[in-house]
């Protein structure tokens, strides 16, 4: 797509960060958008603030990890607008635990929305943006999708998943010819609420400190604002990036995760037990 003005765009986790974002930022260039969050409180808002440009704007309350109710949203936003043209796979949740006392629960919990309903979204939204005749699929994974951290391994295994996930959608989109490209995002610390709202396992707080702490840290280290995340994002789109690294962060995480594997290794080794 060369230009969003008159396109219609799906956002998942619409209620806030870069969601909200982004919802704003493709309203204010002229795109229809159909919002989508469980938050149906932040879910409103944003409505609100997207509405007044021009463009039409639909919500629904959702449950990424429900497949049947994404699958009905992706026919019912392309009722509502008469087309789709762009998915963004952006709602996520996070969980602080180490490997031995994660629960199942959680990591399901976990999976359920970070994995799975990316993998909802795009088969959902995917036949819709080649009836358009143009598409994109946008899939946000993580800096913590590049490399494996310690307390972050449910967390990781889910951005791992829609990396590895996403690159196979954009080769198969390729070799087809197909109208509809992909990109994987990478954002590294954004100021958002998902490490405030993350899951805490008291194990991790023997690794990572005391979970206010590591909240805090997270604050501090957080530098790309979620309205600097979105116009990347869009601009990843217009022109048709494979990857997207948010940050500054984001390179060096690149770069750590291009070092021989002992090196990158002994480099988080020697991070973790210095936290402790």
């Amino acid at each position: 797509m060369e230009s969003l003005q008159g396109r219609v765009a799906a956002v998942t986790g619409a209620a806030s960060g870069i969601g909200r974002a982004l919802a704003i930022e493709l309203a204010n260039r002229g795109a229809h958008v159909a919002l989508s969050d469980v938050d149906e409180a932040g879910l409103a808002e944003t409505v609100g603030r997207c509405e007044g440009r021009g463009v039409k704007v639909t919500s629904q309350v959702l449950d990424v990890s429900d497949r049947d109710a994404v699958f009905a949203w992706a026919e019912q936003v392309a009722a509502d607008h008469g087309a789709v043209h762009l998915i963004v796979n952006n709602a996520g949740v996070a969980l602080s635990a180490t490997v031995e006392h994660m629960t199942d629960d959680d990591i399901r919990w976990l999976m359920d929305i970070n994995f799975w309903g990316v993998v909802h979204g795009t088969q959902a939204f995917l036949p819709h943006l080649k009836t358009a005749g143009e598409g994109h699929v946008v899939n946000i994974s993580s800096v913590f999708g590049l490399i494996g951290i310690p307390t972050q391994s449910a967390y990781c295994a889910s951005k791992f998943a829609v990396r590895g996930f996403t690159d196979a959608l954009r080769v198969e989109l390729e070799i087809e010819r197909s109208c509809v490209s992909a990109t994987t995002v990478h954002p590294g610390g954004i100021r958002t609420n998902i490490a405030r709202n993350a899951r805490m396992d008291a194990s991790a707080d023997r690794i990572a400190g005391e979970a206010d702490r590591a909240r805090r840290e997270f604050d501090r280290v957080a530098r790309t604002s979620p309205d600097r995340a979105a116009q990347r994002i869009i601009e990843a789109v217009l022109r048709d990036r494979r990857r997207l690294l948010i940050g500054a962060d984001a390179r060096v995480f690149d770069l750590v995760s291009r070092l021989p594997g002992r090196l990158a290794h002994g480099i988080l080794v020697a991070g973790g037990r210095r936290r402790r």
